[in-house]
Order: C-alpha cells, then structure tokens, then sequence
C-alpha cells in the first residue's frame, strides 16, 4: 500500500479543535510474525472497556480481536449520536505501546482522525479537548494493513489507553470492525519481573529521525 494524505474534518458538537498529522513508509514485517506482534488484545481488561456514543451496547468490545480475525465484519461498532467514538481501554499489564492498526467501515464510514491519550482514565466527550499524547491522520485501510507507529517513549508504560476518533470521510456515523496492538507487556511477579517482547526482529525505521510524531506504514 502506497500513498499518504491528509484526512478529517471539522466537528462543532463538543467544542474541540481537530488537528493532527501523519505519513507513511515502508515496514518489513513477515507475514507469521504478525499474528504473534499483534496479541496485545489478550491484555486488555476486556470486561471493563467503556466506549463512548456506541449505536448497540456492547459492540466496541468487540472489536478487540485476534490478528487473523481483523478483516471479519461479523462484529463491529458503530457510532451513534454522531460521527464520534470514544474507547477507554484498560491493561492487565504494563504496555509498551509501538504500533495500532484500525480497520472502519467502507467509503465514509471509516475514522478519519485518531487521538491518543496515555492512563487517563473514564476520559468522556468533555474531557477530549485536553491535548492528545499522540495524533494521527487515518487512511481507509480495508486490507488491515496500514499500521499507525507511536511514539515509544511517549507510550512505554502504559496501563490505559483511550482512543478517540473525532471525524470520518463524511456519512453521519463512523463503523469500526477491528483495532489492534503491537507492542510489549511487562508481568510482575513474586520472584521479580518477565519482559515478554513480541517484536520478532529488531526494525531499522525504529533508528529513523526521532522527530517523526507519527508514521502510518503498511504491514504486507
């Protein structure tokens, strides 16, 4: 996947600002290394995920799903009152946040802005015009492919995480079918701590210019 633009829109109901940035480049992982990168779903506090202007309760759960199962549109989310969704995602364990991968609905349904915001939690609509930890402008990604990196630094210890997606491609409700997790977890222990890192291979684009916010780049 190629090609990188800019993407969202205004939105006047909760009185916030909307500005961000992206870009893309290439990324070399191997195709059965993903399904491992991206397991962070099984530590996440499944049972108390809120998220914010769901149309059917329950729903944003689900959208926390294995690797193999990002392309299935059985479950998914979508917005309700307007075009905004809100994810409040608590830990089991301690995370070192690299990479988010999100798939939206077709044509105008899909996000066009996500914010990210590191352990605050319970974060509502009033609280989003607080300065987000990270920014990105997102592209319709249909094949689950395009994956969005974080500033490591920034989210090397995170026990909470909220998603906030601001905009679409212009219909009156955003849908969203899939939202994974690359990274690490650290588990305590009685007898001391276990690193578990799940990036395979050492990545050269983690070297690159440290002055790069945020790189959208595909997974293929």
């Amino acid at each position: 996947m190629s090609g990188c633009g800019g993407g969202g829109g205004g939105h006047g109901d909760h009185g916030h600002d909307h500005s961000g940035h992206g870009s893309c480049e290439g990324h070399d992982h191997g195709p059965a290394d993903l399904g491992v990168a991206y397991s962070l779903y099984t530590r996440i506090d499944t049972e108390h995920v809120e998220c914010l202007n769901e149309a059917l309760e329950g729903s944003g759960k689900t959208v926390f799903k294995p690797w193999e199962e990002r392309l299935s549109r059985d479950k998914f989310v979508e917005s309700d009152a307007d075009e905004e969704l809100l994810f409040n995602v608590p830990f089991t364990d301690n995370i070192k946040l690299k990479g988010v991968i999100v798939v939206g609905g077709d044509g105008g349904y899909h996000p066009s802005k996500m914010r990210l915001f590191k352990n605050r939690e319970h974060m509502t609509f009033d609280d989003v015009g607080l300065a987000a930890d990270q920014e990105f402008e997102l592209y319709p990604d249909p094949s689950g492919t395009l994956e969005y990196t974080t500033k490591v630094v920034t989210f090397s210890s995170v026990t909470h995480l909220t998603l906030h997606f601001p905009t679409n491609f212009g219909e009156d409700s955003t849908k969203i079918s899939y939202i994974g997790f690359r990274g690490e977890y650290t588990k305590a222990h009685r007898h001391g701590v276990t690193i578990c890192n799940y990036e395979s291979t050492p990545q050269i684009s983690d070297h690159k210019d440290k002055a790069m916010e945020s790189v959208g780049r595909p997974v293929m």
